[in-house]
This record gives structure tokens, sequence and C-alpha cells, in this order.
């Protein structure tokens, strides 16, 4: 009888211990009964920062009858070139909105030449008419509306050619026709002095603009410019 309830106690003593070795250890709680680990989640994922957006800048927008002034790549001239055909250069100074620089100098440039009229063609003389399409910027061709520039040798014997049209003409700046880049400077004084009608030398009775000639052109539109 004894043996029975010794048997039946180590019995009830082993069944609790193995109760107690398959129970999974309980989760940790704060003093408010949440649970510690999914606080410690949610504070890690809360200390996260987030980069702030950036507000995009305001464009700069260069005004109407702002002077782009270019200095050519190549030399181009009334019997030089072709109508249709286009030239490169780059920008010669900064063109400046609102003290800040919107285009600035050694922007690369394109135009066309829209007419050329080699001497012998045209009544009194050659003519070239040369315009500016577009500027890169950032990688990209930004289009430019401006004002046709005309350059035309008149009368028989003389070797000066005036610019006429455009509003960039009443600054006559025009590069020096005599040929690279001191002749550019030469001409860009000369024509600055020159009033609305630019001179400039020709080596012939036809017009000639050499490489560095420095040719000024008025914006007939607004250009926006995006930073």
């Amino acid at each position: 009888m004894r043996s029975r309830y010794l048997l039946s106690i180590l019995s009830l003593y082993l069944a609790l211990a193995v109760s107690g070795c398959s129970r999974k250890p309980s989760t940790d709680t704060n003093a408010d009964g949440t649970n510690a680990n999914t606080q410690n989640s949610s504070d890690n994922t809360g200390t996260q920062s987030v980069a702030p957006q950036q507000a995009p800048r305001e464009p700069l927008v260069v005004p109407a009858r702002t002077t782009v002034t270019i200095r050519l790549g190549s030399a181009i001239g009334s019997k030089l070139s072709q109508s249709g055909e286009t030239f490169t250069g780059t920008v010669a100074r900064d063109v400046v909105v609102g003290g800040a620089v919107a285009i600035p100098r050694g922007t690369r440039v394109s135009g066309s030449i829209v007419d050329a009229k080699p001497l012998g063609r045209f009544a009194g003389g050659a003519q070239l008419q040369v315009r500016l399409d577009s500027i890169n910027l950032n990688g990209s061709e930004l289009p430019v509306r401006a004002a046709v520039q005309t350059f035309s040798a008149k009368g028989k014997g003389k070797r000066t050619a005036v610019m006429t049209g455009g509003g960039a003409a009443l600054g006559g700046i025009i590069g020096g026709l005599a040929g690279g880049g001191k002749g550019a400077a030469i001409g860009l004084a000369a024509g600055g002095g020159a009033g609305a009608g630019g001179a400039a030398f020709t080596g012939n009775k036809d017009i000639v603009l050499p490489a560095e000639s420095v040719v000024s052109f008025e914006l007939s539109h607004s250009l926006e410019i995006r930073q």
C-alpha cells in the first residue's frame, strides 16, 4: 500500500517536471504590459532618418532683347558658306540675369547660315545672313530664338562690311575679319565704336568671318533656363 502511494507521488513529480521543460520561455514585457521586443523594433524604425526632399529651384529667365555674344569656332563667309549650313561656337562672355550667371562664358552654341550670296550674285555686293539656333546647357540643347544678323559688302572696291538688321548691330560687335584671334580683338574694338553699322575688314570683296570672330545676337524671345 505504501509502495503504491510512493509510486503515485513519483509519477506526479515526473509529470510536473516534463510540463515545465516543454513550456516556452515568456517574452519580456514592460511595466505597461507591452512586448519589449516589439517596442525596440518600433524604436529602431522611428529613428531611421529620412532625407528631406529639396524643393526645385526657380528657373532663370533671360529676357527678350538680351544680347548673347559668341565666338565662332570656324570660318564662315558669303563665298565660303551655303544656305542651310550650320556653324558652332562658344559664348564669348557671361550672360547675367539678376546678378546670377544664366549662360556662362565658354558655353557651346550652334547656329545656321540663313543666306550666303558671294560677290557677283547679289546686286551691289555680297551678303551673309546668320542665325543663332541653340545653346548647349547641362548637356542638353536649348532652342534659341534670336534676330538674324545680316552682313553686306556694298560698293565696288570697298573693303568694309556693314552689319545690318538685329538690335545687336547697335553694339557693332563683330570679330576681326582680317583673320585669327588678334584680328578678332581688333575687329571687336573697331565695331564697338562704329555705332549702328559696326564695320569690319574683309580680305577681299566677299564677306569672311574667320574662326574666333565675335558676333552678337539679340534674343527675340525670352529664354527659360532651369537650374
